[in-house]
């Protein structure tokens, strides 16, 4: 299914990566391909548009053909401020945000989230287990509250989330494609794989 010009998908790639060390996470390849790649392609088979949130290497993220938008918040804050960042610089209602860590993402994603816009101005994915609210379909209306969580020092994804109005979207029976890897052990466990 494809969602056409109606919502925007995100890679977020802005992040300071500590569990890894502090290397830039979205360009550490995975049998080949770097990791933002694998969620760009992914993106960029449900949507029309699809654009990079990073914050280091932007260049290297522009020589794969998209938009990259930087954090607009110094230190760059977390994944909050990535999504504030693009709601400032895009156009749109709608955007599919997806962390860079996470390569298996499915098919079915952007059809799932986008079938709940109309619910609330925030979905994110639950795996049957744990939320995912990083991995989430979040409308512009949310951006002034967005702004105001940032700017009182909040950084907590869920609670924003919560508060934002929104809700979780059961995606139990693909548990496994929204797997996240955040250490170099992990990496090295999905290239045998």
């Amino acid at each position: 299914m494809n969602q056409g010009s109606a919502v925007t998908g995100v890679v977020l790639a802005g992040g300071k990566a500590r569990r890894m060390g502090g290397i830039d996470k979205g360009l550490l390849e995975l049998k080949g391909k770097p990791l933002w790649k694998h969620v760009a392609d992914a993106l960029s088979s449900q949507l029309d548009k699809v654009i990079v949130n990073a914050n280091r290497h932007q260049e290297i993220y522009q020589s794969g053909g998209l938009k990259v938008v930087s954090d607009v918040m110094a230190d760059f804050p977390g994944p909050l401020a990535g999504m504030l960042s693009v709601f400032q610089q895009e156009s749109g209602d709608w955007f599919l945000f997806c962390p860079c860590d996470t390569p298996f993402i499915p098919h079915i994603l952007a059809e799932r989230l986008t079938a709940r816009r109309n619910q609330a101005p925030v979905v994110w994915v639950h795996d049957g287990e744990r939320d995912h609210p990083t991995i989430a379909l979040v409308n512009r209306s949310v951006q002034s509250f967005l702004l105001d969580y940032l700017q009182s020092g909040e950084r907590r994804v869920m609670v924003f989330m919560r508060q934002a109005g929104g809700h979780a979207v059961d995606f139990s029976d693909c548990k496994d494609a929204f797997v996240n890897v955040n250490t170099p052990e992990e990496l090295a466990k999905w290239q045998k794989k």
